[in-house]
């Protein structure tokens, strides 16, 4: 199974420390939620595990620096879906769902018939299917988040990242999603996700990593990390824990005067 882990990993813009001295390691067969507040650099952070904006400090996938290994065997190993991604040609959803496969690709080379039954898996996995010959630029946004998904799950790398895959979804989609991301995981991909909903994080992750002004200021289980203190300390706000039918609950229910409140 794949493994990724930092040590003091910093990422610097405009002199500011966006993502500030962050160290962990997970292996595969876990998915892994990545929550904070809006700004705190949680989006910086997948992106500097892709190598796609400049750090310091180390990066290893594998057990290997991240800077050795190619784009391409970047792109093999770990799937990625970034947040609010715009579509701007006019793709059948199929093919864009096969374009998931490229990194598996020789340059000028044609898709395969292994590459047809993975496209085929992801697009069944991801409930897009019947949108197939659909434009994918005249989508509904909650239509295009699934098909973006499949293009992802497409790649069968393993390892995914995805970055707020449940925005401009209904509810029985972010569940159904999410479900898909435990199934990852079960399957023994290394599944990291950044999420917003804290509810649907505490039902379904494994872990939860939370980072607030670029620090990761609490690593472990859902309830060991999003406890009330540090709810009111990180966000800012006053949260109802509860249950029902054994699903875990949080509900902010106002904001903090302070975060010391």
């Amino acid at each position: 199974m794949v493994s990724l882990a930092t040590k003091s990993l910093v990422v610097r813009r405009a002199g500011v420390d966006v993502v500030e001295q962050v160290s962990f390691s997970a292996d595969g067969g876990a998915l892994i939620g990545i929550v904070g507040p809006n700004g705190a650099g949680k989006s910086t952070l997948v992106q500097a595990l892709l190598g796609l904006v400049a750090s310091t400090g180390d990066i290893l996938l594998d057990g290997q620096p991240l800077g050795r290994r190619s784009r391409a065997q970047i792109a093999r190993t770990i799937a990625y879906l970034p947040q609010g991604q715009s579509l701007h040609w006019p793709l059948s959803v199929d093919r864009l769902v096969a374009l998931g496969r490229l990194p598996h690709l020789a340059p000028l080379s044609r898709i395969t018939t292994e590459d047809r039954a993975a496209v085929d898996r992801a697009m069944a996995t991801a409930d897009v299917r019947a949108l197939a010959t659909r434009t994918a630029t005249e989508l509904s946004g909650g239509e295009r988040a699934r098909v973006l998904l499949a293009r992802a799950l497409a790649v069968e790398a393993p390892a995914l990242i995805v970055d707020e895959p449940l925005a401009s979804l209904d509810p029985a989609h972010q569940m159904r999603v999410m479900e898909i991301l435990r199934d990852q995981a079960t399957r023994g991909v290394l599944v990291v996700a950044v999420l917003h909903d804290l509810s649907l994080a505490a039902r379904y992750c494994d872990r939860l990593m939370m980072i607030d002004r670029g620090r990761l200021v609490a690593d472990g289980t859902p309830d060991a990390v999003l406890t009330p203190e540090r709810l009111r300390e990180t966000y800012g706000i006053r949260a109802w824990f509860g249950s029902a039918a054994n699903v875990p609950l949080i509900v902010p229910i106002a904001r903090a005067t302070s975060r010391h409140d």
